[in-house]
């Protein structure tokens, strides 16, 4: 590794005698941070994950208690839904300036704070307005994932990033694989039992950052906090703005779009076509991240020995149409778990595209750009249940087993070919305007 390298990974500037061309060796403290940044990080994702997934599978069925009809359930886990995304939207790049400001390290305890602030309430509501309520908070406080991308951006040299992207999709692979089964089973229980065990994970996360996470930002490359960087709207335009990214914003938002209407209408889809309860939903959801985690952190190192970032993002996006298309035709339970596996491949797209954005971004920047990608797919959060739950609502009172039930996933099919399409203009395009005339 050179001397470069070293300090893009210990997140430091180089030393004045670095930069006087005088080499010297990097002190063993130095050295132990530099091998421990990553694993920690990756361990704090891991927690994240793990009580986030916890309450998937059961969140829909605690809206379903203040409702009386499958249309009426489907009203309400909008109105649930949309709240937060709407909260995440705003909130998302002024998260990720305040930690190009202040560092990676303040900004996650206040996620994991008001994340477990949230699961607590939730398991105590009483009515579905402090559903709404505390999801609009939970919506507004949580940022962490963006986060942690510019963790590991600090701290990674620009032509790994897509591997240690890789590495912490896989941690979010894990988190979905332990969480939503444990979510499940104890949601067969007591659909409310999650929420406070996800209450006790996020608790735990929080006295991990205070007293293990070491701060990966050094100070002399922070920035100023500006509100007119930080708003949403002026977030995206600097998103479009970096070099190299332009139209990829597009892909990006349809992706997300995509995969936050599978979110929103899995448990829903599954309960009206199949008959799913919250163990089903928690054991599928499983293996979702079986598979996630298999892709992107034991697949995506070789296909990267093999293949650009922008192939393998072109790639993952059909992959992922046709992983939505088998969803929407699956006629019986265990097909599901065969388009699953057909997904395996599509899971290395997030990561090579994340790459492709951190890698445009300024090294100071990498808080605001992460945010503002955050911010985009909390936009598309706010867009999905409208929607996907709508589509849904539409055919809920079809029989179950209908093949239109399907009609979400159908739309998603479609959106992530047209997201395949428009990056491969895009990075056609960029090739034929780099070669020489």
């Amino acid at each position: 590794m050179s001397l470069a390298d070293s300090n893009v990974e210990t997140g430091g500037a180089p030393p004045a005698a670095q930069l006087a061309g005088q080499p010297q060796p990097a002190a063993p403290a130095e050295r132990g941070a530099r091998k421990a940044a990553m694993p920690f990080i990756m361990v704090a994702v891991l927690i994240d994950m793990i009580s986030i997934g916890l309450m998937l599978p059961v969140l829909p069925h605690i809206v379903g208690q203040f409702t009386h009809s499958n249309d009426e359930q489907t009203l309400a886990f909008l109105a649930v839904t949309l709240t937060f995304g709407i909260a995440n939207f705003v909130s998302s790049p002024i998260l990720g300036a305040l930690s190009d400001r202040f560092g990676r390290r303040p900004v996650l305890l206040l996620g994991f704070a008001g994340l477990a602030l949230s699961f607590f309430v939730t398991a105590a509501a009483t009515a579905l307005w402090m559903l709404v309520a505390v999801r609009m908070f939970s919506g507004a406080m949580q940022s962490n994932l963006s986060i942690a991308n510019a963790y590991v951006a600090d701290i990674t040299a620009a032509q790994d990033r897509a591997r240690r992207f890789g590495q912490l999709g896989a941690m979010f692979g894990i988190g979905f694989i332990l969480g939503p089964v444990i979510g499940g089973l104890l949601g067969d229980l007591d659909v409310r039992l999650p929420f406070i065990v996800a209450g006790a994970m996020a608790l735990l996360n929080w006295c991990y950052g205070f007293f293990v996470l070491p701060e990966s930002l050094p100070k002399e490359r922070r920035r100023l906090f500006d509100w007119r960087r930080a708003n949403p709207v002026a977030a995206l335009r600097g998103l479009a703005a970096l070099k190299g990214v332009g139209a990829l914003v597009w892909v990006i938002g349809l992706a997300s779009l995509a995969q936050f209407m599978l979110h929103t209408s899995w448990v829903l889809y599954t309960k009206f076509k199949f008959g799913w309860g919250p163990g089903q939903v928690g054991w599928s959801l499983f293996a979702v991240g079986l598979v996630s985690a298999f892709s992107q952190g034991v697949l995506l190192r070789p296909l990267l020995r093999r293949f650009s970032p922008q192939q393998l993002a072109i790639n993952g996006l059909l992959v992922g149409a046709a992983t939505y298309l088998g969803f929407g035709l699956a006629t019986q339970g265990w097909m599901l778990y065969a388009a699953i596996a057909l997904g395996l491949l599509g899971g290395v797209a997030q990561a090579a595209m994340q790459s492709i954005i951190s890698n445009a971004a300024d090294p100071t920047r990498q808080g605001q750009t992460m945010g503002a990608v955050s911010s985009l797919s909390s936009l598309m959060a706010v867009f999905a249940p409208v929607f996907a739950l709508e589509l849904l609502r539409w055919v809920s009172r079809r029989p179950a087993g209908d093949w239109l039930i399907g009609l979400p996933f159908f739309t998603c099919a479609a959106l992530q070919v047209t997201a395949a399409v428009i990056a491969w203009r895009f990075f056609r395009h960029k090739e034929v305007r780099a070669q020489p005339a």
